[in-house]
């Protein structure tokens, strides 16, 4: 009979060890926070008893917030980046902040098509006329690579309504450059 006890004793207390854990509350953590006594007011407020200057300095530091003013720029930049495979047209003010920019891939030419001299004047045009919503008149242009849309995105700009202060050739020309690779045996 001492026996039996024993076992019952251990089983039930196994039975006991088995259950699972009670389940995570799935309240959020404002609620936990309410049951706790705690509000947010509370974890906001100063500990000097000032309840009613937290609010008013909330108040004080929100920004009004409207449609932002377009800025207007007359003078700016225009650089033109022709690659063998892209020409990029980027338009900015004359800080160097980017107004508008456009490329022949963005204008929906694909593969081959993107380095020809017509993408490249489209893609200018439609760089102009993004430029022109922020009253941009005048650019100096500055020309980078050695693609075949070098002279014809000059023409877009100018097509698109942009009037041409100056144009600089900013090509990088290598020095002697880097060391070439071996030469090759046949």
């Amino acid at each position: 009979m001492a026996d039996e006890k024993e076992i019952k004793a251990k089983d039930e207390g196994k039975k006991q060890s088995d259950k699972p854990a009670k389940a995570k509350s799935h309240r959020t953590k404002e609620e936990q926070a309410e049951k706790a006594g705690r509000t947010e007011e509370s974890k906001d407020a100063p500990k000097d008893g000032a309840k009613d200057a937290a609010p008013e300095a909330k108040k004080a530091t929100k920004a009004k917030k409207g449609k932002p003013k377009r800025r207007t720029v007359q003078e700016g930049k225009a650089f033109i980046q022709a690659t063998f495979n892209n020409t990029i047209i980027t338009i900015t003010d004359p800080a160097g902040e980017v107004i508008a920019w456009s490329s022949a891939g963005s204008n929906g030419f694909k593969g081959a098509k993107k380095a020809t001299p017509y993408a490249a004047q489209v893609s200018a045009e439609n760089a102009a006329t993004k430029a022109k919503v922020f009253g941009l008149e005048m650019v100096n242009v500055f020309i980078k690579g050695v693609g075949s849309g070098r002279e014809q995105a000059v023409r877009g700009l100018q097509a698109g309504g942009i009037d041409i202060k100056s144009i600089t050739d900013m090509t990088p020309v290598a020095h002697n450059g880097c060391r070439p690779r071996k030469s090759r045996r046949v």
